[in-house]
């Protein structure tokens, strides 16, 4: 399974991926659990040692290793000649961490431009996505910050679920409306909304009827749930925390992974 994960920030998108993480490696399953977003926190969420992290750099911002494998020029962050297919097959690798059976990588974000943007890091770290879609074994989730400039239409194909995760606000659902059509417009074609810190029948309902509205499935929704908030404050995990958010987690997985979903991409490739 290759799953992105997209949202407005601070709904919950982080919450949702650990939860899968350890779903998934329980089942004794391999697992690439990749932050994309520009203020990383995923590693605490899948309870990763504070020294761990510590020795982690988001590859965005590793100005050496993209001038070295773009053949830009590092003090020139935008302009002048540079691959644009540089080699990243052995990146994973050489800049993660593992804990609890889980790989942790760490993308960082573009500072310059926007989701077209063209230059050596937008370079790098397309192809790195594009590798561990592709090629990498086991299962990718990839935490995305509110767009999806780290995809590209080449690398939708390998993607068999996006979930879009919503607060019960309308904000929220603008944001998710969003990376809805941008997720649309690269071609993926499995999107699913996932509720989040929902209070209730009436907000089970909101989401019900947002997804309806916007034409895409509308999974389940995750409670507003204390121990999310002690999970953060321990650094325990959540998934192990809270038998009913695992519960969720299972189910979601059995959804979106039907074996004509799971299979798709790679059969028509």
């Amino acid at each position: 399974m290759k799953i992105a994960f997209a949202g407005k920030g601070g709904v919950g998108k982080t919450t949702l991926t650990s939860l899968l993480a350890y779903h998934y490696s329980s089942e004794g399953r391999e697992v690439l659990a990749i932050d994309a977003d520009p203020s990383p926190c995923l590693g605490p969420a899948l309870g990763f040692p504070g020294e761990v992290l510590d020795r982690l750099s988001p590859i965005a911002e590793m100005r050496d290793l993209i001038a070295e494998r773009t053949g830009s020029d590092p003090k020139n962050s935008a302009g002048g000649f540079f691959k644009i297919n540089p080699h990243v097959s052995d990146l994973p690798g050489r800049f993660s961490a593992r804990h609890n059976g889980i790989q942790l990588l760490l993308l960082g974000a573009v500072e310059q431009g926007g989701s077209g943007c063209i230059c050596p890091s937008s370079a790098l770290l397309k192809q790195l996505v594009n590798h561990v879609l592709v090629e990498q074994n086991g299962v990718v989730l990839l935490d995305l910050y509110a767009g999806v400039e780290h995809l590209g239409r080449g690398t939708a194909e390998s993607v068999d679920a996006m979930l879009i995760v919503a607060e019960p606000t309308n904000r929220s659902m603008v944001t998710a409306r969003q990376a809805l059509g941008l997720a649309r417009d690269i071609g993926i074609e499995n999107i699913y909304l996932v509720g989040n810190k929902a209070n209730g029948d009436e907000d089970a309902r909101f989401f019900a009827d947002a997804a309806k509205h916007q034409g895409m499935e509308y999974l389940t929704c995750l409670p507003a749930a204390d121990t999310v908030r002690t999970a953060d404050r321990s650094g325990e995990v959540l998934y192990s925390l809270d038998e009913n958010m695992a519960d969720i987690a299972r189910s979601i997985a059995s959804r979106i992974e039907p074996g004509d979903i799971g299979n798709h991409s790679r059969q028509t490739a």
